[in-house]
């Protein structure tokens, strides 16, 4: 598997499943290249490199979602060799969702499980942030009220030029969402966020369960937006690498028949 759109840390050819990792916005792929020592050899950890930043910083960024899952579900498709989980954080989230829509569609996908963090339901709509025509210094100060970019960097004039017209792109393509009503993934779906987070809450995180006809896991972990680089965010990577290498029971199938009303599993914390 070569493909601009995927950055593997590290290959691991001999892995049994694959999760794929989408940034949020103005985050590019580097952001979770830890996460690959909190898995073992069964586990690729790859991240979506998308156009704009990185190695494909002279592409122009995607500023509409239709495109973008379109672009990025046919190449996911394609260069699948084996089991595969979407995960997604704040716009990576939607997009992840999206992507795993189409997906699904394809015939001898192989999408085992969507995981979501930081973002409110789809059928609710974009996180109305409307910062990508914000003069810079009002959105400096709203990116240094959410969190997430280190002390200083944005204050570096040749870092801001490379990265706010990314940001901008990512901010206009989650304000212009527009849901389209379809049925729910028949795949397991987790969604976890920060009890502080200032853009999501509880009920909205929880809105999640409506896009999923397997087991549903929500779960709120201390901190704020970007609560996933802090030490919660360990006991996030913690159930995500227990559900990815729970062992297949004799007889289970593959794809389990879907459960509804208390058969359903949903955890809050």
């Amino acid at each position: 598997m070569k493909s601009p759109w995927l950055l593997r840390f590290p290959p691991r050819p001999d892995a049994r499943i694959r999760l794929v990792c989408l940034p949020g916005a103005g985050c590019s792929a580097a952001m979770y290249h830890p996460w690959s020592a909190q898995f073992p050899d069964d586990v690729e950890v790859c991240a979506v490199q998308l156009p704009g930043r990185g190695g494909r910083l002279r592409e122009d960024p995607f500023r509409r979602m239709e495109p973008l899952a379109d672009a990025l579900a046919e190449e996911l498709h394609a260069t699948s060799d084996r089991p595969m989980v979407l995960f997604g954080h704040s716009l990576g989230a939607l997009i992840a969702y999206e992507v795993a829509a189409r997906i699904r569609q394809l015939p001898g996908n192989t999408l085992t499980g969507l995981i979501v963090a930081a973002h409110k339901a789809p059928h609710l709509g974009s996180a109305q942030v409307s910062c990508h025509d914000l003069p810079e210094d009002e959105l400096l100060g709203f990116l240094d009220r959410i969190g997430g970019t280190p002390p200083g960097v944005l204050a570096r004039p040749e870092i801001r030029q490379l990265a706010l017209p990314a940001l901008r792109a990512d901010f206009e393509l989650d304000f212009t969402y527009a849901y389209r009503e379809r049925p729910p993934l028949d795949i397991p779906l987790s969604a976890f966020g920060g009890t502080t987070d200032a853009l999501v809450s509880g009920p909205e995180l929880a809105a999640w369960e409506r896009h999923t006809a397997r087991e549903f896991l929500v779960r709120q972990l201390t901190g704020g937006h970007f609560f996933l680089t802090g030490p919660e965010g360990a006991d996030m990577l913690s159930l995500i690498r227990a559900e990815l290498l729970a062992p297949a029971r004799p007889g289970r199938p593959a794809h389990p028949a879907p459960r509804t009303g208390e058969d359903r599993v949903t955890h809050v914390r």
